[in-house]
């Protein structure tokens, strides 16, 4: 039996907003059906592009009561007024990384959406990427043997505007949260005793001090070091990977390729939102919780210091 469609709102149209309905456009399972965008451009062309009822405010767009969920990709900065707000409405919220600015905001997060009884979850896409779950899988078999060492470097074409920098959180907390959340879901531990070096180089002068690369060196809990390379520039374009060494097997992967584009990401985005509609249906959670997003801000944030 086919389940009715679970039916989500999108919050914020912007970069990442356009990225979520480019995945999920013609969706049969996990349909975009309203957007609620303040910037009248921005709304005007995803309801145009999508066919999408379109509000200004996330108010309106609650009020309408035509979603099942609410999948938020509003600025980071905003993350937890938008999740209170929709909590207190009742509804299901899927929040892009990294769930606040800060690892209190996003325990403040939990204790909202605890009070306010709806489930949430955080958009950690990497965990729906099938060769990074099959390495997971290999990692926990013990098939690589005891675990001595990951390397996860993301690497971006161009950076973004620099008046997005400037209000990120930086390199560490919106870039490389992505690879702190992949490094202990990978390793199975947390991670201690977190130190970075930064580039120093920052091209553009809007970005209020956000280096142009950096990386980080920490352990995971489980005895394993951990490398992290971020970099806002990659002459072929975007390209993300990781590499495991064990003490009887080693693994290479790059699953975001410049030549493939976004095609990795966005049929992770897909199944994020597929695996989002089951966990509010009643099933498990397959994607990143709370203390996901917390752990991963929390290494992120001892990163920049």
């Amino acid at each position: 039996m086919v389940s009715e469609p679970f039916r989500l709102g999108l919050v914020g149209a912007g970069r990442m907003g356009a990225t979520h309905l480019r995945a999920l456009a013609g969706s049969a399972e996990t349909p975009v059906v309203a957007v609620a965008e303040p910037v009248a451009a921005l709304r005007e062309a995803a309801a145009g592009a999508y066919g999408l009822a379109a509000y200004e405010s996330v108010d309106q767009l609650l009020d309408a009561g035509s979603v099942d969920g609410v999948l938020i990709v509003t600025p980071s900065p905003t993350h937890l007024e938008v999740i209170e707000k929709v909590a207190s409405a009742g509804m299901a919220i899927l929040c892009e990384k990294p769930c606040g600015l800060a690892p209190d905001d996003t325990r403040r997060a939990a204790r909202v959406v605890a009070d306010a009884g709806v489930p949430l979850q955080v958009a950690y896409w990497r965990r729906f990427v099938p060769e990074l779950v099959a390495l997971r899988d290999r990692v926990a078999a013990g098939e690589l043997g005891e675990l001595l060492s990951v390397v996860c470097a993301q690497w971006d074409g161009s950076p973004p505007a620099g008046r997005f920098r400037a209000t990120s959180g930086g390199i560490f907390v919106d870039m490389g949260v992505h690879e702190f959340d992949q490094a202990r879901w990978l390793t199975g531990g947390d991670l201690v005793g977190v130190k970075a070096v930064a580039a120093a180089v920052v091209t553009d002068p809007d970005a209020a001090g956000d280096p142009d690369a950096a990386q980080a060196i920490a352990q995971a809990t489980t005895g394993a070091t951990v490398v992290v390379s971020l970099g806002r520039y990659f002459p072929l374009g975007d390209v993300a990977s990781v590499e495991v060494y064990g003490t009887r097997g080693y693994e290479s992967l790059r699953f975001l390729e410049p030549a493939s584009g976004e095609a990795a990401q966005l049929a992770a985005l897909t199944r994020q939102a597929a695996a989002f509609a089951r966990y509010v249906r009643g099933g498990a959670c397959e994607g990143a919780r709370l203390d996901d997003a917390v752990a991963a801000l929390e290494a992120a944030v001892a990163a920049a210091m």
